[in-house]
């Protein structure tokens, strides 16, 4: 796989997650009054997805760079 195909990749990927944590973070808005185990499994969800992010930013960053190198 290409550089450049590997940060098509990484990319479809961060707004996959991006909307799915868009997404969780509304259901936890919507919970109201519910199971305290189930709002904190849904957080401990999201908080994890931001972790996924961050890591594949860094990914999306360093593909950048080795492009802007001319390392394809």
């Amino acid at each position: 796989m290409s550089t450049k195909d590997e940060l098509r990749q990484v990319e479809e990927d961060l707004e996959r997650l991006r909307a799915e944590n868009r997404e969780i973070r509304e259901q936890i808005r919507d919970m109201g009054a519910t199971d305290q185990m189930e709002k904190a499994a849904v957080i401990s969800q999201a908080d994890e997805q931001v972790e996924l992010i961050a890591g594949l930013e860094r990914r999306r960053d360093w593909l950048l760079q080795r492009l802007e190198e001319g390392k394809e």
